[in-house]
């Protein structure tokens, strides 16, 4: 039997990297220290990218069912309305911002995994690891105290902010801890007035609260604390800050979940070390401005395990896997970036300044293609990776994306219990079918409609454009499978 990938930590990551390995038919066991799956809202927003990679692997409805749909997010200052941004324009199926408590979001994953016959393996922590040629040796302690030493393929750390897997490489996590810190309420809200389904921003010279609705009725409430030290506080002082902050004539009640958190923007450079790798908070961290951080962290998954899969059944060169850490990375970066923009602007101190930051915010979002971008950059349909060592060719001349961007195929490369493929995008023709014949192991057997009926595309199973040339030019798609493609050569 073929060593299994041991994924760490059963969150939203890890579950999706597992559930992916997983549908690929790649061998794999995930675990957890915990006894059980988190019962907080934590993590709410789910952007359309993401949503169209859960599509893709199988498991978008369930989501869509359980979750509430937003169609924009509201900014306002007291009774005043500054802004509004509609999701209807992003330029994705799934044109809108599903909230979802992580709670859920974790069972439907866990679910989704368990119809490949994968359970996830709690009280059971990772202590111990080491690199050795052909896999990774690890220790686990299970409940009760039994030790068992697991040999893995390889080892994914999907376990979070204070990842044991990357403490043990030694991996630095570089950045700051930001001089701020955060209340946050999951509660009941009456008399706020914004669509329910609606997450809106209120500023106020004394500092930002926010209100992002998770189900009928009950709401996620951030609020900076501006000079005030961390503290977890309590109903009656959320009911001051919104009543102070807010429109006025709002009721706080039944309170769920209070905590405070401080803010760290941190990465690590590589996401990988030998068989080793990391992804979601593992690998990087920043501020929840933007709802990114979870969705980031799925998308390394994504990203990670059609690659992982090709190189465990030896249909793609182990060099494949040095692209992961490079996308992902430089995605991380722009995501640390605008997250850091975004909370600096939101809690931005200063009369002027905030009457500046107000003004420019009111007049800019009456531009439509301007609330258009904002939306399509918070969406995730824009990430790409133009800088990736897998890109080929160029979609110069061509009604289309060029390699390193987002292309939605028709055909879903990986399906259930198959191993992932690459979508051939090009007009039926029999050098078309010629391609797929000689590089069968990597493509779909069916060819998909093209952008442009004078191209040829190569789509990745993650839905990201490897190689695009004019028609004709078969040289280009050839030589991209041809550099994927070969015998396991080491590592």
């Amino acid at each position: 039997m073929s060593k299994p990938v041991l994924v760490i930590g059963a969150g939203p990551v890890g579950l999706t990297m597992a559930a992916e390995l997983a549908r690929y038919g790649t061998p794999v066991r995930i675990i957890d220290r915990l006894p059980a799956r988190t019962t907080q809202s934590r993590a709410l927003a789910v952007w359309p990218r993401t949503l169209e990679l859960l599509d893709a692997a199988g498991c978008a409805d369930a989501f869509r069912a359980t979750g509430l749909r937003a169609d924009a997010v509201s900014l306002h200052a007291g009774n005043s309305t500054l802004a509004r941004i509609p999701f209807g324009t992003i330029a994705s199926p799934f044109n809108y911002l599903l909230m979802i408590a992580q709670s859920e979001t974790e069972r439907l994953l866990e679910e989704h995994l368990g119809t490949f016959g994968t359970p996830v393996e709690r009280e059971t922590e990772l202590t111990d690891f080491v690199d050795r040629d052909e896999g990774v040796s690890c220790t686990l302690r299970h409940a009760g105290g039994r030790i068992e030493t697991l040999e893995a393929a390889w080892l994914i750390g999907c376990d979070g902010a204070h990842s044991f897997v990357r403490g043990r490489l030694g991996m630095a996590f570089e950045g700051d801890t930001l001089p701020m810190g955060f209340v946050i309420a999951d509660v009941h809200v009456a008399g706020l007035a914004v669509p329910p389904d609606e997450p809106a921003i209120f500023w106020h010279p004394d500092g930002a609260v926010m209100f992002f609705p998770i189900t009928q009725g009950r709401y996620r409430i951030i609020a900076d604390l501006g000079s005030v030290p961390l503290h977890m506080p309590d109903l009656g002082e959320m009911q001051m800050i919104v009543d102070r902050r807010g429109p006025g004539g709002i009721i706080l009640s039944n309170p769920v979940w209070l905590s405070d958190f401080g803010v760290n923007e941190r990465k690590v450079r590589d996401y990988r070390r030998g068989r080793m790798f990391l992804a979601g908070d593992a690998a990087h961290i920043h501020s929840p401005a933007g709802g990114q951080g979870m969705n980031m962290g799925m998308q390394d998954a994504f990203n990670l395990a059609w690659k992982l899969a090709l190189v465990e059944r030896q249909d793609a060169n182990p060099r494949l896997l040095n692209s992961y850490s490079s996308e992902r990375s430089r995605v991380a970066l722009q995501i640390l970036s605008d997250s850091s923009h975004m909370t600096r602007i939101v809690l931005l101190r200063g009369h002027l300044a905030q009457r500046m930051r107000n003004f420019i915010v009111k007049q800019g979002f009456r531009i439509p293609v301007v609330r258009c971008a904002i939306a399509n950059r918070l969406s995730g349909i824009l990430i790409d990776y133009p800088d990736s060592p897998l890109n080929m060719g160029s979609a110069r001349g061509l009604h289309g994306p060029g390699p390193g961007q987002r292309l939605i195929s028709q055909r879903r490369s990986g399906r259930d219990n198959m191993p992932p493929r690459f979508v051939l995008a090009a007009t039926d023709s029999a050098e078309a079918r010629a391609m797929i014949a000689r590089h069968s192991p990597l493509l779909m057997p069916e060819i998909d409609l093209p952008p442009d009926e004078n191209g040829i595309w190569l789509i990745r199973p993650d839905g990201y454009v490897a190689a695009a040339a004019k028609t004709g030019n078969w040289t280009v798609i050839d030589m991209a499978l041809n550099g994927m493609a070969g015998e396991n050569q080491g590592l």
